[in-house]
């Protein structure tokens, strides 16, 4: 099992650190007390249901009770757990901003209302030091963006970085409506439709006539580098913007015949690339 203990300062992004490690296949459990750590990882361990990728959040909302952040650490050495600690910083100014522009409450300010929010931020500076100085990874955000915080800790934690993003390629009938959940739509029903082919007419773009009959015309064979083209452009730059699923919609009258095709074809070009991706023909059995 591969565990992270997340830690790090009040505002500095831990929020979007652990949505961005659910989102490469993390089991995330926040504000965990350190004292229930060991505990919680043997239990995990004994568990029936194999949890390979384990994070758990721990950070000064706990009071007192953060300081057994490290006898749990000893604990889990002397389990043999293979265990990283990422610690998510900031510098003081930009946690201050990000506060006044929230207008959230510092969380030791339920422990300590005597002092101003920036005397609070030094303050959980210093009590959390010794967790910065041993944590394997520190991720300053202060002048990153979100996209930036995502590629960051996919990096760290994915071995084939193209598997943080998960591509869906999907066939449809416009006659029924365009799935709702599309990033790119694509309409071939300016090919020729082997609909109006009595020997094709109940079958399916994913049987070989069907696919000979489409792909038999200049304007799919043209269209087919072209159309791959800009998706191969276009995947990478999502999974840049920090997108964690993007939806490739391709369209025919019915949703049978030419959009089955190329969904295939498109399908079949991005899992070449590595991606993550699957293919799903909505209409085919209408």
């Amino acid at each position: 099992m591969q565990l992270v203990i997340v830690t790090g300062m009040s505002g500095a992004g831990k929020s979007r650190v652990i949505d961005n490690l659910e989102d490469i296949g993390f089991f995330c459990v926040d504000n965990m007390t350190p004292k229930l750590i060991p505990t919680f990882v043997q239990l995990l361990k004994d568990s029936a249901e194999v949890r390979e990728k384990v994070a758990i959040v721990a950070d000064i909302r706990l009071g007192g009770s953060f300081s057994h952040l490290f006898n749990a650490i000893e604990e889990l050495k002397k389990m043999d757990c293979n265990y990283k600690i990422l610690f998510i910083d900031a510098d003081n100014e930009v946690i201050l901003r990000r506060y006044q522009e929230t207008r959230r409450k510092h969380p030791l300010l339920n422990y300590d209302d005597s002092h101003s929010l920036q005397e609070i931020i030094v303050k959980e500076r210093e009590i959390l030091k010794k967790a910065r100085d041993i944590a394997d990874y520190v991720i300053d955000t202060s002048l990153i963006s979100t996209s930036q915080l995502k590629e960051r800790v996919s990096k760290l934690f994915v071995d084939d970085i193209s598997s943080t993003l998960k591509v869906n390629v999907v066939s449809f009938g416009f006659k029924y409506g365009a799935p709702k959940d599309s990033d790119l739509v694509f309409d071939v029903r300016c090919l020729p439709n082997p609909f109006y082919v009595p020997e094709l007419k109940h079958h399916t773009g994913l049987e070989a006539p069907v696919r000979d009959y489409v792909m038999s015309f200049r304007e799919a064979q043209d269209l087919e580098p072209k159309l791959l083209d800009l998706i191969n452009y276009l995947v990478p730059l999502y999974r840049t913007e920090g997108k964690s699923q993007v939806t490739i919609s391709v369209g025919c009258t019915g949703g049978k015949h030419r959009s089955v095709v190329f969904a295939e074809i498109i399908y079949n070009s991005i899992k070449e690339k590595g991606f993550n991706v699957s293919v799903y023909h909505r209409d085919i059995t209408r």
